[in-house]
């Protein structure tokens, strides 16, 4: 066997528990390795023992043979093409130690389910073919149990039987896997010669592989010392629950992320900052003199705080709070990623809405190479910087794994779109204080005598949109009304000349769009916006920035066979002749708002009468 940095022969108590996930490339013998180590150890019952003999005869395992993945292959389809598709659980004890492994899919396309099972493991072994060597899934999946912070490795270098036990092969892959690993900060790795199919070095030691010297798998497994130290320090406590049966009691629930804490001891509230000292610990509903990391535990404070769930209690921790932070996710998506999209960041017991602004980097699987990158297809690993509508309490990863580990959650489909890590804050968030004026948006409302707000107009091209908006400028401004009309094409010629039409440019356009006209609304204007702004989400976050209290969303939901009638700019015709890729409502969809504040159809309605509609709405509310 060969291995470096690691310790196997540490004392620790007799059966303790080991975490693993196995992971490789497709077809590599995962489920078959799992699957006869737990055969040959006499790990499964009488019956389960006898079905596996029945379902090999009727399987592909061969004549006489044992199909040893059967055993954790459950699903039918796996069973039909011999493959994982979902992660599978397994729980057994040796009289060393008891162990749960994650046996998890090996095809690109369950590179999720694969990064679900590592995350709750403590050491990833992961196969290697011997008659074809290290490949990109091999290397994708070492950079995603590195990203989840596994730092023990096994490498099995399967199939050994079919390249004849060559002890050249392996030595020629055992170096391949060196190079590898040199770039992971690994605390243990080893690499074993192993063939799942005959049980060559799985759970003992084979003859016919006199040339390796080591342990077997199973041996290995029941000695390794996977007490890692982390970067860990200071107590952490996310609040998941305040439990308040009666007046005279108030309790803060959670589990403790990481070290310890005491009756007595000063904890510190984030993000507000505030402090006190723990009145008490309960653990299992029992007082208690401490709590430790990993314990379900209700604190109560001296003093009356504002807490609530997604605070975190600290003491002497490097938690922070900040709105900016650099992440390193695995996307998961089937859509990609882009700069400008919003998101659920989902933390602990934190959800905080945010986008991320700048995709930094993306790393390529095979080399580890930083590539340049504007979007980030399914299963890439990237590098992005992220902002927030709030702060959020998180640590560097590699100092809590709790606090520094996260989801991003697609705010439509309500989908997990992603995984990730949290590396560092961004500084210049302590920087950046909003500012308020002394001369306020009310100062300034009153001064000019209207209520500030912004008129979306949504619709297709060719609805009627700048003409109906026009209109209303026109008899608000002779209404005295101060106002500002933000056109779509003309906003495109000054202040966005620099996007173009991708997906990424379309999400800036509308963002920077919003942002001015909140800046009008602190000003005292009335601002009306006319752009088609097809996708529902683009709308929301528009709405989000300038404020739900001065969004009106105007719909101008004149049928596409109208505004395709008009045609005034000659758009469709071009369109239709594939001049013009992911046209509205010809090549790509257009979202009609759900909810708008009012609907206006100008195939129906006359101008005069819908622009008037829409100013007696808005001196209305004045």
């Amino acid at each position: 066997m060969a291995s470096w940095q690691h310790s196997t022969n540490v004392e620790r108590e007799q059966r303790s528990l080991l975490r693993f996930v196995t992971c490789g490339s497709v077809d590599d013998g995962k489920s078959t390795l799992i699957g006869h180590m737990l055969y040959d150890a006499k790990l499964i019952f009488a019956d389960q023992a006898q079905a596996l003999e029945l379902d090999s005869q009727a399987g592909s395992a061969g004549e006489g043979k044992l199909d040893y993945a059967l055993l954790l292959d459950g699903l039918a389809a796996e069973r039909e093409q011999g493959i994982t598709i979902d992660v599978a659980y397994r729980y057994f004890s040796t009289e060393q130690r008891s162990f749960i492994v994650a046996d998890c899919p090996g095809h690109e396309e369950y590179t999720r389910n694969m990064a679900v099972g590592a995350s709750n493991s403590e050491l990833a072994v992961i196969l290697v073919d011997a008659t074809k060597g290290l490949l990109s899934q091999t290397y994708r999946h070492v950079r995603i149990c590195a990203l989840v912070g596994i730092r023990h490795y096994v490498f099995a270098v399967n199939k050994m039987d079919l390249v004849d036990y060559d002890q050249a092969v392996f030595e020629k892959i055992e170096a391949d896997i060196a190079t590898l690993m040199e770039e992971h900060a690994s605390l243990s790795c080893a690499v074993i010669p192993t063939s799942a199919r005959e049980g060559d070095n799985v759970t003992a030691t084979s003859a016919r592989m006199p040339w390796y010297t080591g342990e077997a798998l199973l041996p290995y497994l029941e000695q390794v010392d996977v007490g890692t130290s982390s970067g860990e320090q200071g107590f952490t406590l996310p609040v998941q629950r305040v439990c308040r049966p009666d007046p005279s009691f108030r309790g803060y629930e959670g589990t403790v992320a990481t070290g310890s804490i005491r009756v007595g001891d000063t904890v510190r509230v984030l993000p507000s900052g505030t402090s006190s000292k723990v009145a008490s610990v309960l653990v299992a509903g029992e007082p208690a003199d401490a709590a430790t990391q990993g314990q379900a535990v209700t604190l109560t404070l001296a003093d009356e705080l504002d807490i609530s769930r997604g605070c975190v209690l600290e003491r002497e921790s490097a938690a922070q709070a900040s709105t900016l932070f650099v992440t390193t996710l695995l996307w998961m998506d089937d859509a990609p990623l882009v700069a400008g999209k919003n998101y659920l960041f989902k933390l602990a017991t934190q959800t905080v809405p945010g986008t991320i602004y700048e995709i930094t980097h993306k790393v390529d699987a095979t080399t580890g190479k930083r590539l340049a990158a504007k979007s980030v297809a399914k299963n890439e690993i990237c590098s992005c910087r992220v902002s927030l509508g709030r702060q959020l309490v998180f640590e560097p990863f590699a100092q809590n794994r709790t606090l520094g580990s996260l989801i991003l959650i697609d705010r439509i489909t309500n989908a997990t779109a992603a995984a990730g890590t949290i590396t560092h804050k961004l500084s210049r968030s302590d920087n950046l204080t909003y500012h308020q004026m002394d001369v306020t948006r009310q100062l300034r409302e009153e001064a000019l005598g209207q209520r500030a707000r912004t008129l979306w107009f949504t619709g297709l091209s060719g609805s009627g949109k700048s003409t109906l908006a026009n209109a209303v400028e026109q008899r608000l401004h002779a209404q005295g009304v101060h106002t500002m009309l933000l056109d779509g094409d003309n906003v495109r010629l000054g202040l966005n000349r620099n996007l173009g039409f991708t997906e990424a440019d379309r999400i800036e356009n509308i963002r920077r769009i919003a942002e001015v006209a909140k800046l009008m609304n602190d000003a005292g204007l009335v601002v009306l916006t006319s752009f088609i702004s097809p996708f529902a989400s683009d709308r929301r976050r528009a709405a989000e920035i300038i404020g739900q209290d001065s969004f009106v969303e105007v719909y101008v939901s004149t049928p596409l066979e109208v505004c395709e009638q008009r045609d005034v700019k000659g758009l469709y015709a071009k369109a239709r002749a594939c001049e013009i890729p992911n046209f509205t409502g010809i090549s790509s969809p257009y979202e009609p708002p759900e909810r708008p504040d009012i609907v206006i159809d100008t195939s129906t309605e006359s101008l005069e009468d819908a622009a008037e509609r829409i100013v007696g709405m808005v001196l209305g509310d004045a």
